[in-house]
């Protein structure tokens, strides 16, 4: 118990350190740029490639729950809003802990047992502000941008399924759309992803900066910082489901 709550407070400590080298000038910007086109090249095609099938399969799903209740008119529509307000921000952020999130901790891991980190701190240089900060800003933008991807691919597929394969027509996709999606859920699911990839990008420094052990040890410390984020990540998801729903109640 004693250690659950330490680790609680080292992590916390570890967030204000990372919040005050967001903010510390100079910002590592040509750091930030490498971060963000690596975790860019290793999450964008998993990315498109599981919101294909992923709204394929929220379609069917919602197809036929809608068929069922005799509201085939919103059936395109209502599958997309699904993966607007939890779909996208969900794919996105199992996709970055599960590779930007396990490259980032493995990286670090692999600095921590070749004590480069204690190298840098020895010369005077904060690896937190040098190397942590901008991995985290970099994963907080690429994870908008996934989101802000997966909803595009959700509705482009959504109308394909409606319209193309179910027989449905455009223009009541289109406004049964416009009915049932808000500028809110959007925004909220932009929110949510900016949110788990601050998450991914914690976790996952955190626990490599923390690995021991050799090279086993840094593999025990990927494994952990992964399951460790998608826990995160669905309690984090939960608690702002429930918040949005209270705050913006469907009539």
């Amino acid at each position: 118990m004693l250690s659950t709550v330490r680790a609680f407070g080292e992590f916390f400590a570890f967030c204000l350190e990372v919040a005050r080298g967001l903010v510390r000038r100079p910002f590592q910007i040509r750091e930030f740029l490498l971060q963000a086109w690596f975790i860019s090249t290793v999450s964008i095609l998993p990315t498109a490639l599981v919101a294909i099938p992923f709204g394929a399969v929220v379609a069917l799903q919602v197809g036929s729950l809608s068929s069922q209740l005799g509201a085939q008119s919103f059936t395109g529509a209502s599958s997309v809003v699904a993966i607007v307000r939890e779909g996208a921000p969900l794919a996105t952020a199992l996709l970055l802990a599960g590779g930007a999130g396990s490259a980032i901790c493995a990286d670090f891991g692999a600095r921590t047992i070749r004590e480069e980190i204690d190298a840098l701190k020895v010369m005077g240089v904060d690896p937190v502000a040098r190397l942590v900060a901008p991995r985290v800003l970099a994963s907080m933008l690429v994870a908008v941008m996934l989101t802000g991807l997966v909803m595009g691919v959700g509705i482009a597929g959504g109308y394909f399924f409606n319209v193309e394969l179910q027989g449905g027509t455009p223009g009541v996709y289109v406004d049964s759309f416009r009915s049932l999606a808000t500028v809110p859920d959007i925004m909220t699911s932009l929110l949510k992803g900016l949110i788990f990839g601050a998450l991914a990008g914690l976790i996952g420094s955190f626990k490599g900066l923390r690995a021991g052990g050799g090279p086993r040890g840094v593999g025990q410390a990927v494994n952990e910082a992964v399951v460790t984020t998608f826990l995160a990540l669905f309690l984090v998801n939960y608690a702002i489901s429930m918040s949005y729903s209270q705050l913006f109640p469907r009539g």
